[in-house]
């Protein structure tokens, strides 16, 4: 199986020392071979900034897996990144997008098994001209450009106790009522049993469904949202021969008893979905996009910017990114020709 790529994320953050620090551990935590995308000078500088001592191999994709064992592959890129740990720059937003950029392409071309990114500083690309929401939506859009594939991404936290799905992401709480309708719920459903199915191995996946209100809206008396919108959207899946569950209150859905009943949970807004996990899985929860037509796993954390360059990143997340994306790369390679 060919190797992972892993972006370098934003090259003031904490990307580059996880990636480090993670490397080290390959022996004793049996990681996958992957390879850093990067300005190769800013990563050795890093490691030496961190105290740590990293054999680094220029490397291409063919070569990173033999390399893997004795040199942490570097794939470089021709942006330089000048970035100091906290402090992003002018390079910044320049270096993220070609990593990301080149990483794609190495799956596309089959020369990656799967994409495992590095956390980005949204405001440091909208800074630079930035037109996608997110990461995941420019990660959809290099699917239609390099693929010819239109993607409808699924962000989904995952750890080996519970998987979560957001319905809405980063919205205002406010907005939420008026974005949710079953057509949404539908969707997202579909896309995550597909993919539960199709790349995780499960065969008939178990959906629990939540409501929006306290005690999925107590029968109308709590709001009426899940009469109107998630309701028909459980039946709805249902129809579609989908093991579903819901509306289920939110506040008894994440108990280990609750948890042993279903396969993912969808839940109506971030927060709602994103609590649970963190607080079962702080420091080793992936957020996996479903409905891309190739794997995509990433750290369940952001850019850290006030510990980069120290040597105190965990790497954890990283770790169970880069393994999971392992795992589903074997189960299934990627698919070229449907989202």
């Amino acid at each position: 199986m060919p190797a992972l790529a892993l972006t370098i994320g934003e090259p003031a953050g904490i990307g580059c020392d996880i990636a480090l620090a993670a490397w080290t551990m390959r022996r004793e935590r049996d990681l996958p071979a992957f390879y850093l995308i990067a300005d190769p000078d800013h990563v050795a500088a890093r490691a030496q900034q961190i105290g740590l001592a990293v054999e680094l191999g220029t490397a291409t994709p063919e070569t990173a897996g033999a390399m893997f064992g004795s040199a942490l592959p570097v794939v470089a890129i021709d942006n330089r990144a000048t970035a100091a740990p906290g402090q992003p720059d002018e390079t910044s937003a320049a270096v993220s997008l070609a990593s990301i950029r080149r990483a794609v392409r190495d799956v596309a071309d089959g020369r990656a098994s799967a994409v495992v990114t590095n956390p980005i500083a949204k405001h440091v690309l909208y800074r630079a001209g930035f037109r996608d929401p997110g990461h995941t939506e420019y990660l959809a859009r290099l699917a239609q450009d390099m693929l010819g594939v239109t993607a409808t991404p699924v962000m989904m936290l995952w750890c080996k106790e519970l998987a979560v799905v957001p319905v809405t992401i980063h919205v205002p709480l406010r907005a939420v009522p008026t974005l949710l309708t079953a057509d949404l719920i539908v969707e997202t459903g579909t896309i995550v049993a597909r993919d539960l199915a199709q790349r995780f191995g499960i065969a008939a996946p178990r959906l629990a469904i939540a409501g929006l209100n306290p005690h999925a809206g107590e029968d109308g008396l709590l709001g009426d949202e899940e009469i109107r919108i998630v309701r028909p959207a459980v039946e709805r899946l249902a129809a579609l021969g989908l093991a579903v569950r819901g509306p289920l209150p939110a506040d008894t859905l994440f108990h280990a008893a609750a948890r042993s009943s279903y396969d993912a949970a969808l839940c109506m807004y971030h927060d709602q979905a994103l609590v649970a996990i963190k607080t079962l899985a702080f420091e080793e929860a992936v957020n996996v996009t479903l409905g891309l037509p190739f794997i995509r796993t990433s750290p369940d954390h952001g850019t850290a910017f006030d510990i980069a360059g120290t040597g105190r990143a965990n790497p954890e997340s990283l770790i169970a990114s880069l393994k999971l994306a392992a795992r589903l790369a074997a189960h299934e390679r990627p698919s070229r020709s449907a989202a």
